[in-house]
C-alpha cells in the first residue's frame, strides 16, 4: 500500500488526553506512582486507548501529569501540544472542581454550553473527568473530592488560530471533544463552531448574523452592514450547517455573503459549496445571463469560459447584471431550507477585491411572502 492509499490515521481530543493525564495525576496523589501508560474509558464505553506520560511531577498536596496530543492525520492546531493536570485534593463533599491553567480559555459571554466564568472544559471532557477520577477513587477508597487544572503551554497562542475569540472564549482554547476521537478533516467539528457562533449571536440578543464563505466576503461584509464581530459566522462551505440551525434556532435577518463561484454553487441548488460536492456549472450561468437579456455570443462566451469569474466578466461587457442574477436565484435555495420561520435573507456577492457585484435584498422567508421568481 502507498503512503497515498493509506487509510487516514485518527486521533485523541484535548478532552481525551486531559482525562488520561487527569486520571494518572490523581492516581499519583493517592499512591505516589503514575500508571504509565494510562487507560481511559470513552464516552460510549466501548474503547479503552492507553495515553503515554510525557511529563510527572509529584509534589506537596498535588500531582502533575501530561499528556501530548496526536490529533492523528487530521490537520489540527492543538496537534502536539503539551496538555497538563494538576489534580490537587478538595474540600469533603465539594466532588469534582475545574479550573483553567495556562493557555486554558474562560467563558466570557453567554450562548455557549457553560456559563460565562467557567473554564473552557466542555460538557463531555467534563463528565469524561469526573468519570476517570470516580473510578480511581472507587478503586483506592478515596472520597474523589478533587480539584483539577488543566493546562496547555502556548494555549492562548493556538487560540488566535480559532474561533474561540469570536465566540467570547479568552486565555486560551478549549477542551473539546463528544467521543474522545479526532475524525480526519471532519466537517462536524467545523459545523458545531457554526452552530456555537449562532448560540452565541441569539443570546446577546443579535437580530442580524452574517455568514461568509471566506475571509475576503466576511471582511467585505462587515464593513457594507458595520457589523460587530460576534454576529459574524464562519461558514465557509456549509451554507446548509448553518440554515438548517437557524431554521430551529432562528436569527430575524440572515446575510450569506461569499465569491462568484461558491455563490453560484448555492445558486445551482447545492448547500454544500466544497469541491467535492459539485463544480460551478457555467451552463446555468449562461441561462442566467440569457434570461436577462445577454445576447447568444454572450451565452456561448460564457459557457465556454474557463472559471465563474471569466463569465462575469463576459457578462458585465455587455452590462448584464448577472451578479444579482445569481444572487436571486441564491437566495431561492437558502430560503427553501428556512421556509416558513420568520427569518430575512439577503444574499450578497463579492469579487476577490471585496467589491459588491451582485446582492437580493433581505427579503422574508416566508410561502406566503415569496420572492418573485425569475422567468
Amino acid at each position: 500500500m502507498t503512503e497515498k492509499d493509506r487509510p487516514l490515521r485518527r486521533g485523541w481530543t484535548t478532552g481525551a488526553c486531559a482525562t488520561a493525564a487527569a486520571k494518572a495525576a490523581y492516581t499519583a496523589l493517592l499512591t505516589g506512582e503514575f500508571p504509565d501508560p494510562v487507560e481511559i474509558t470513552l464516552p460510549k464505553g466501548d474503547a479503552h486507548p492507553a495515553f503515554a506520560l510525557a511529563t510527572t511531577e509529584l509534589g506537596d498536596g498535588q500531582a502533575t501529569a501530561g499528556v501530548v496530543k496526536d490529533a492523528g492525520d487530521d490537520p489540527d492546531v492543538t496537534h502536539g501540544a503539551l496538555i497538563l493536570a494538576r489534580v490537587r485534593k478538595g474540600a469533603h463533599g465539594s466532588g469534582v472542581v475545574f479550573r483553567a491553567g495556562e493557555g486554558v480559555g474562560t467563558v466570557t459571554k453567554a450562548g455557549l454550553p457553560l456559563p460565562p466564568g467557567e473554564p473552557a472544559i466542555n460538557p463531555m471532557p467534563r463528565q469524561m473527568l469526573r468519570d476517570a477520577i470516580a473510578e480511581v477513587a472507587a478503586d483506592k477508597g478515596d472520597a474523589g473530592d478533587v480539584e483539577i487544572e488543566i493546562a496547555v503551554p502556548g494555549g492562548e497562542e493556538l487560540a488566535k488560530h480559532t474561533l474561540n475569540g469570536r465566540l467570547g472564549i479568552v486565555g486560551g482554547i478549549s477542551i473539546l471533544g463528544t467521543t474522545g476521537i479526532v475524525i480526519p478533516y471532519s466537517c462536524s467539528a467545523w459545523i458545531h463552531s457554526i452552530h456555537r457562533g449562532i448560540d452565541v449571536a441569539r443570546a446577546a440578543g443579535l437580530d442580524h448574523i452574517a455568514g461568509a464563505t471566506g475571509t475576503s466576503s466576511e471582511a467585505a461584509i462587515q464593513k457594507l452592514h458595520n457589523m460587530q464581530e460576534t454576529a459574524l459566522i464562519d461558514m465557509g462551505d456549509f451554507v446548509g450547517g448553518m440554515l438548517k440551525y437557524v431554521r430551529t434556532h432562528p436569527v430575524p435577518r440572515v446575510t450569506i455573503a461569499g465569491g462568484l463561484g461558491k455563490m453560484t454553487k448555492l445558486a445551482q441548488g447545492l448547500l454544500d459549496l466544497h469541491s467535492r460536492r459539485g463544480s460551478v456549472d457555467l451552463g446555468v450561468l449562461a441561462g442566467l445571463a440569457e434570461t436577462d437579456g445577454g445576447s447568444p455570443q454572450l451565452t456561448a462566451r460564457i459557457k465556454a469560459s474557463n472559471t465563474a469569474a471569466e463569465a462575469f466578466c463576459h457578462a458585465q461587457a455587455e452590462h448584464i447584471a448577472l451578479g444579482d442574477a445569481v444572487a436571486a436565484a441564491a437566495w431561492e435555495t437558502a430560503a427553501t431550507v428556512v421556509a416558513g420561520k420568520p427569518i430575512e435573507i439577503e444574499i450578497v456577492l463579492f469579487d476577490r477585491e471585496g467589491r459588491l457585484v451582485g446582492r437580493a435584498p433581505f427579503a422574508p422567508a416566508h410561502p406566503a411572502c415569496p420572492r418573485k421568481l425569475r422567468t
